[in-house]
């Protein structure tokens, strides 16, 4: 979430609407046992009943809204969100008991069917008027819910979807009642009850695995993985864990990465994971990223060498100046050559290193053995997490692995040499050599 202003506007704006719902809900229900009372209908006094029901659960939603609207403190570090879950519970069970008497009432009916012939215009009215009523509810709930990830609201407005079914069937059932064919009123209530008795016990049950950090969004899950894996200098992402926390989700996630990046640039990476992960989903509160250091079973490593010949091949002077480079796979106890790059960039005079660093990019390298580089490759190479060691004297592929297991090769945090002897295409060496022999001369 990006700042707490825009939560707490959520959240008063899910206020709003859970308030609104229950000024209507309950003004329907005044209107619904009026007439009924008046008229003697008692399907629209018990559909009163039932939507003055609804009352308390909207209530609850709302109460725990305004729970999770509290700042944090001390005492509640995390907040409050979790009071909204709590009202979902709640609501859950008045919805089951909702369905219970629904259910004890259809059954009542079937066992002793009753008919009036009385005019049912204003009982089918206040019908008519409720399904209304619950249409427009069911929307803006569902919005509202949608927009701040709202468990209680979302499925208050699946408990208000099935109240305007109810009140169809209630429709129903006074017109035929009306014309003394009360039979088919107890069924349809009946069949109700139940779709009723589901919603309560998933909302139930959705409270009750949320209340117990169960992970109810592998997709989402699967998601972060993937997005914190895309990010470069992430090498593996060990786990992601979601806690649902009312209308919010806390994100735990555990990254590698190379064991020899520095504590800024681990807090940095994990600074970019934390970012992508909160750019990308509103609903999410708070982000923890655990850095740990990457351990795997082989890494690839590229090495400048002078010729094709597998792992014999022998180490060239220059990083860029190099015409093949061999790409070795080493594992605990071997090492493999996996290709040869031919260097395209010989050619060229100008930062070839940087070049062949683009170049390579999408290769995976780990770490580069080199006799020399210059400052801008390097700087390229440590910006994609690629470890560089130094070799000096003429050795082998096979023989620079062997050193590297035996941590004989120096771990290199500077370039050997600067920008401008780069772009001259001179290696230190021979810059040195010619020196000496214009002072000789």
């Amino acid at each position: 979430m990006n700042s707490d202003v825009e939560k707490k506007e959520l959240l008063r704006r899910g206020q709003r609407v859970a308030f609104v719902s229950s000024l209507v809900t309950l003004g329907v229900a005044v209107v619904k046992g009026t007439i009924g009372v008046v008229y003697g209908s008692q399907l629209l006094i018990a559909d009163a009943f039932h939507s003055a029901g609804d009352v308390v659960t909207v209530a609850a939603s709302a109460f725990g809204l305004w729970l999770a609207a509290r700042k944090k403190s001390e005492k509640f570090p995390y907040g409050l969100y979790r009071a909204e879950t709590v009202a979902s519970l709640f609501m859950g069970l008045l919805i089951l008991w909702a369905g219970v008497e629904m259910a004890r009432d259809g059954y009542l009916k079937l066992l002793k069917p009753e008919a009036t012939g009385e005019n049912p215009l204003f009982p089918a009215g206040a019908a008519i008027l409720s399904i209304i009523a619950n249409l427009f509810m069911a929307k803006r709930q569902k919005e509202a819910g949608e927009a701040i990830n709202s468990q209680s609201l979302l499925a208050k407005s699946r408990d208000t979807w099935l109240d305007t079914y109810v009140s169809a069937i209630v429709l129903i059932g006074i017109l035929l009642a009306s014309r003394g064919i009360p039979h088919v009123e107890g069924c349809l209530i009946l069949l109700i009850s139940l779709l009723i008795l589901k919603l309560g016990a998933e909302t139930l049950w959705v409270s009750v695995m949320s209340l117990l950090d169960a992970n109810l969004d592998p997709d989402l899950q699967a998601e972060i993985g993937s997005m914190c894996a895309a990010i470069e200098g992430v090498r593996s992402v060990s786990h992601v864990r979601i806690r649902p926390s009312g209308p919010f989700r806390m994100v735990d996630c555990t990254i590698q990465t190379s064991p020899d990046l520095s504590l800024y640039k681990a807090h940095e990476l994990a600074d970019q994971v934390e970012e992508v992960i909160v750019s990308g989903h509103r609903d999410i509160d708070t982000v923890f990223v655990h850095v740990e250091p990457y351990r795997r079973e082989s890494l690839l490593a590229l090495i400048p060498v002078m010729s094709v010949n597998g792992l014999e091949s022998v180490i060239h002077e220059h990083f860029g100046r190099a015409p093949y480079f061999a790409i070795v796979r080493i594992g605990r106890e071997d090492a493999t050559l996996e290709d040869f790059y031919y260097n395209e960039f010989l050619d060229e005079k100008l930062h070839i290193g940087v070049k062949i660093t683009k170049a390579i990019s999408g290769a995976g390298v780990d770490i580069l053995f080199t006799k020399q580089i210059g400052e801008l490759a390097f700087s390229l190479l440590k910006e994609r997490f690629v470890d560089i060691y130094l070799v000096e004297g003429a050795l082998s592929a096979r023989e620079i692995i062997d050193a590297y297991r035996k941590n004989r090769l120096l771990r290199l945090h500077a370039p050997t040499h600067g920008i401008e002897e780069s772009e001259s295409g001179r290696a230190p060496e021979q810059a040195d050599m010619k020196e000496s022999l214009s002072i000789e001369e």
